[in-house]
């Protein structure tokens, strides 16, 4: 009762909100706590959180709730915001001039499927378990904390890093539409190439993209449907004009270079999908998460796929695609036919796209952060909810700070490609953890049919594999797939035939399990495939970074927050309880 008539400022900064552990306590403690790394890394690895632990235990380290404002309109809308940016308007003139030329519509046809198939993995987990976590609780759930962690180290640098980018890039934009050179409002210094521009605008955008999400996510989805409708007129206008001044002729030869351009487009336009699992992390704050969030987030990726397609083949059609600008697709397509004035609607466009992205991003970014920060992963500090605003206030300011220092010296390229396999390294994982959770139900599954589940699971993972490394090597062959698509089939068809499904989703389910959650762990991984060896030695040399923190750190303050919660649980009796709480 004493702590509801006196309860802690929001506003404060102490050893004990940063490291509470009691492995921190002191340096004997810490001392002590890595001497039993050995131990304590192998009962993280074989323990696993429940929907309970994520749904209520977990949601008290924030101590106070966020508030359920949201519906189905403002998901809708979110995932608009989100995954419509620049993209659009430099992958698909890039890709149509490169690669797939008119069939790019194909290659958005493609990788709108393989997103889909991801997006139905979200939405089974964000119904089931509606936590602003999003893949981190989903994966803590069904593959253990350490595939969480690795998980939750790469959502952060994606963040991070990603917001960088997307910053730098809206300054490059507002120079187009001032028809100012890109580097003309940036600040020129004598430090190294790749650091000497600095960008005080890209940190201003970061700033109030973050304000306003910090004032309230209400008020953040009323701005972000604003914005998102007009960056929605400007697509629309794009697309009816393109028609207009379109010419059948211009789609031949509609495939110049055969299937394998249209996949190698595809696995680069893949990433014009990427931000729908932002919506997942707004579950939390939904009024209705059973109804809203299949709305949401279906409903929005479905009409983006064929927003995507339509813009795509409007410009195929306007213009032959060895023609197309790949620099500049839309805006020089237009002065082609005569419309020099569209440029600048195309450049404000995607000046709206970018914004929302960064709004959104700052919204479903801190969530993330928050979530991590109640497991412990990080230090709980960042998981505090404001009480007035029902916003996680610190953890915004984490990704925002750290995306500006970057933003503001660099939009660090060289990470870029490395995004890109994080993300589908998670969203490979996601459709792991659903098989898991439809197939093993721990106390329940029996033994051997876990052992199979676990071999039919690396054999479609293996088989996958090899798919995306033959045809690396030889694109043109047909071999190889003679004997990795079959063993994926195999794999599959085990799952399907030989196990019995453990768990029913309540509301809303993945249809043809398990055939489309193995789909999206071969799609996913044959696209990580296409990004090229540098990409997986910097993902290794990261990966490497994010286990030493977790060796030194995450591992004891999660191990000592889970069995604090262990003696909790215990302590209580029956009658306080309510129900039998499995352990961590």
């Amino acid at each position: 009762m004493a702590e509801k008539i006196h309860p802690r400022n929001y506003w404060r900064w102490s050893k004990q909100d940063f490291f509470p552990e009691k492995s921190f306590e002191d340096w004997s403690n810490y001392r002590s706590a890595l001497s039993q790394t050995s131990s304590r890394f192998k009962d993280r690895l074989v323990s696993r959180s429940d929907d309970a632990q994520e749904l209520v235990e977990l949601r008290k380290q924030s101590e106070n709730e966020m508030k359920r404002c949201l519906n189905w309109w403002d998901l809708i809308w979110f995932g608009f915001g989100a995954v419509i940016g620049a993209g659009i308007f430099v992958l698909t003139g890039q890709e149509a001039h490169n690669h797939a030329g008119p069939a790019i519509v194909l290659s958005y046809v493609v990788s709108g499927i393989s997103a889909m198939l991801s997006v139905f993995c979200y939405t089974e987990f964000a119904i089931e378990i509606p936590v602003a976590g999003g893949s981190f609780a989903y994966l803590r759930v069904e593959l253990g904390d350490l595939a969480a962690f690795i998980a939750a180290g790469n959502i952060l640098l994606e963040s991070v890093v990603g917001g960088a980018a997307v910053a730098r890039a809206w300054t490059s934009y507002f120079t187009s539409l001032l028809n100012r050179s890109p580097n003309s409002l940036r600040i020129h210094t004598s430090l190294n190439d790749g650091y000497n521009l600095l960008d005080p605008i890209a940190v201003g955008v970061l700033a109030i993209a973050s304000t306003i999400a910090m004032a309230s996510a209400r008020r953040a989805s009323c701005i972000n449907w604003i914005a998102s409708a007009v960056n929605t007129l400007v697509i629309l206008f794009v697309i009816i004009a393109g028609f207009a001044h379109g010419n059948a002729s211009n789609m031949k030869p509609y495939l110049p270079h055969g299937a394998q351009g249209v996949f190698q487009a595809a696995a680069i336009v893949y990433f014009a999908y990427g931000g729908f699992d932002t919506i997942a992390t707004m579950a939390e704050e939904t009024r209705n998460p059973s109804r809203d969030i299949p709305l949401g987030l279906l409903g929005s990726m479905s009409l983006i796929t064929v927003i995507y397609c339509l813009m795509a083949l409007s410009l195929t059609m306007m213009q032959k695609y060895t023609d197309i600008d790949p620099d500049a697709a839309y805006p020089v397509a237009f002065q082609r036919v005569g419309m020099h004035w569209a440029k600048y609607l195309v450049a404000l466009g995607a000046l709206k796209g970018m914004t929302t992205v960064l709004l959104v991003g700052a919204l479903g970014q801190a969530r993330y952060t928050t979530h991590i920060a109640r497991a412990h992963m990080i230090p709980p500090f960042f998981a505090l909810v404001h009480p007035r605003t029902g916003t996680p206030i610190y953890a915004t300011l984490l990704i925002t700070i750290l995306s500006a220092c970057i933003a503001f010296f660099s939009s660090l390229d060289v990470l870029s490609s490395l995004l890109s396999v994080s993300t589908l390294f998670i969203f490979m994982m996601m459709a792991v953890a659903l098989l898991v959770r439809r197939y093993y139900v721990r106390g329940v599954t029996p033994r051997t049919n876990l052992l199979k589940l676990v071999i039919f699971l690396l054999l479609i993972i293996a088989s996958s594999m090899g798919t995306s490394a033959y045809w690396g090597l030889n694109p043109s062959g047909w071999i190889g797939y003679t004997i990795t698509i079959p063993l994926w089939f195999v794999g599959t068809m085990g799952i399907a035939v030989l196990l019995p499904q453990e768990r029913t989703p309540k509301v809303w389910g993945v249809p043809l399990v398990p055939w489309f959650p193995s789909l999206s762990i071969a799609i996913n991984l044959f696209l990580m495939g296409s990004l090229g060896a540098r990409t997986f030695i910097r993902f290794g040399i990261c990966t490497v970074v994010m286990l030493a923190y977790y060796i030194f750190f995450g591992l004891h303050a999660t191990y000592d927050m889970a069995h604090q919660q262990n003696k909790t649980v215990s302590s209580k009796s029956p009658e306080e309880d309510g129900v039998e709480q499995p352990g961590p």
